[in-house]
């Protein structure tokens, strides 16, 4: 069984290293998801430019998912090997700087082919996010930190959102995107310099060391870590059990709204619904801001949940099924023309999809400690998918002027979602870490 909470007092004295890491995670993140709505920003803009059809945009959107989502199960398994230092910060400085080279690209197939790449270098970004939380957090303490680098996502959208406008309509899109690039390489540097896994960062107490091995961290040297090889038997084990399937089409469905909101929802507002340029670029930030409350709420009512005692299995569960059911209000935008109300639609709908992205915390809980790595990478995998299917289906269920058939598309998922978790997964037992088993062996869930 998991050691019980310590006190607030035993924890203040513990010391804070932990959420400085968390501090830099948070703002990768930000960088993250800067480098992938930069084009749904331009998306007008340079539609028109180089006079893309939707079809078209929905497919450069699309390719960005293509390499992202098959990486991701080789990623997870380079993290567990390499570690998230050299990993995120490789990564990070070249699809930033393939972001920048989005600047000279002048037809379809550039565009495509510089998608792809930053695709493939952001692969193992959400994998190794998993396994520095699951590295420096207690499980106790793990749903609120993934609450708070979740919501980086959300608040970056909502803050960088406008100023993208902004930064584009002085600079241009290319100039968006070169700026947004050399953002990137430089934090990339700072990201090296400053982070190191628990066991080998000079500034953790041992005070602080002993409170998150006790509270179920996943604590490793790189040494331990370059010695795993790679073995069929442990891809198979991510495929083992029916919760796992359960939470990997979940968070397909649930990752479907979030793929609308960061592709296709600025050109929504600006040209099937008419909003000024500028001003869309405020207005999209509100169900951005909705989401970010969304999935920090989600974080600490959670842990404060298992903290009372309730059962783990609802108190990580009850903020996904809300979450998604919320997700369905966005079938309301179709029945007005009121623009508040269309933005107090979504806001309701992508606040639900915050709620729902906790989700990360069931890796952690059903898969093996020592493929945490892989594990996240084929949750993130089923994920990813969506990046895919979603901005191409969109633009093939646009019928001129009518958006109502892919909104609609968007809350179909949802409900899936909602049942996959209800009748799927079903009830999870988080009360007691997993086992680690032996290669090629199974796991019984």
């Amino acid at each position: 069984m998991a050691e019980q909470p310590l006190s607030t007092a035993k924890i203040k004295n513990t010391g804070r290293v932990r959420f400085l890491v968390l501090g830099l995670v948070f703002i990768n993140i930000i960088i993250n998801y800067m480098d992938r709505t930069n084009l749904s920003v331009a998306a007008t803009q340079m539609a028109g430019d180089l006079q893309f059809t939707p079809l078209q945009m929905g497919l450069i959107f699309s390719a960005f998912g293509w390499i992202y989502a098959a990486l991701q199960i080789p990623g997870g398994f380079v993290i567990d090997r390499f570690g998230s230092r050299i990993v995120y910060g490789v990564g990070l400085f070249v699809w930033s700087l393939i972001t920048a080279l989005h600047a000279v690209a002048n037809s379809f197939g550039s565009l495509v082919g510089l998608r792809l790449g930053v695709g493939a270098f952001e692969a193992p970004v959400m994998p190794s996010n998993n396994r520095v939380i699951s590295s420096w957090f207690p499980e106790n303490e793990r749903a609120s930190a993934i609450g708070i680098y979740s919501s980086a996502q959300f608040v970056g959208l909502a803050c960088m959102t406008p100023l993208l406008f902004h930064v584009q309509d002085l600079y241009g899109w290319r100039g968006l995107f070169l700026i947004t690039g050399i953002v990137g390489m430089a934090w990339a540097v700072v990201w090296y310099c400053l982070y190191r896994e628990p066991l080998e960062h000079k500034g953790v107490s041992p005070a602080e060391l002993d409170h998150i091995r006790q509270g179920g961290a996943i604590l490793e040297s790189r040494q331990e870590a370059a010695k795993r090889k790679f073995a069929w038997s442990d891809l198979a084990l991510m495929f083992s059990s029916r919760k796992l399937i359960g939470i990997y089409f979940g968070q397909f469905t649930i990752s479907a709204t979030f793929w609308f909101f960061l592709t296709w929802f600025p050109t929504y507002l600006v040209q099937y619904r008419h909003m000024d340029f500028i001003k869309s670029g405020y207005i999209a930030s509100v169900p951005y801001l909705a989401a970010f409350f969304g999935v920090l709420l989600a974080g600490f009512v959670s842990d404060r949940l298992i903290k009372r005692g309730v059962s783990a299995s609802f108190a990580r569960k009850a903020p996904v099924i809300l979450g998604m059911s919320l997700t369905l209000f966005i079938l309301g935008a179709n029945y007005t023309d009121n623009p508040a109300l269309i933005i107090l639609f979504m806001s309701i709908a992508f606040f639900g999809n915050g709620l729902a992205t906790i989700t990360w915390v069931f890796v952690t809980a059903l898969a093996p400690r020592h493929l945490i790595g892989l594990a996240g990478g084929v949750f993130n995998f089923t994920g990813a998918l969506s990046s895919i299917v979603v901005p191409i289906a969109i633009g093939a269920l646009i019928d001129g002027h009518n958006f109502a058939p892919a909104l609609a598309f968007i809350a179909i998922l949802a409900g899936l979602g909602i049942c996959s978790y209800l009748f799927v997964v079903g009830r999870i037992d988080l009360d007691s870490p997993p086992e680690v088993k032996p290669q090629g062996s199974r796991v019984a869930r």
